[in-house]
């Protein structure tokens, strides 16, 4: 627990440094997704608002919605990750979001 309080007083610190920095916000939003839900979704929601072009946050912050039981947002999320990752070229990122929207959605047709 020392070392996520020291990673997280330090992600922190970065952020003081410069709160425009979306890798920092991200990562501040991770650490706190295990044990406070509500900074997590603070910091995944200023992502989403100031730096929509930042792909990675839409999966998490999806996810984050579906825990918290709010599917619409979480719907809402993975759509426009898949427009953003479709618009920057990131496959791999629009693929995993549409495999998670599909879960979610029921529209997974593996067989088990």
């Amino acid at each position: 627990m020392e070392t996520t309080n020291s990673r997280l007083t330090q992600l922190l610190a970065f952020y003081e440094q410069d709160p425009t920095d979306p890798f920092t916000i991200y990562a501040i939003a991770t650490e706190y997704r295990p044990n406070n839900v509500e900074k997590a979704r603070f910091f995944y929601e200023k992502l989403l608002a100031e730096h929509p072009e930042y792909v990675g946050t839409y999966y998490h912050a999806a996810s984050l919605y579906l825990q918290l039981e709010e599917p619409e947002l979480a719907k809402q999320a993975y759509h426009k990750g898949m427009q953003v990752s479709r618009q920057q070229g990131q496959l791999h990122a629009f693929s995993e979001l549409q495999q998670a929207y599909n879960q979610m959605m029921g529209l997974d047709y593996e067989d088990d």
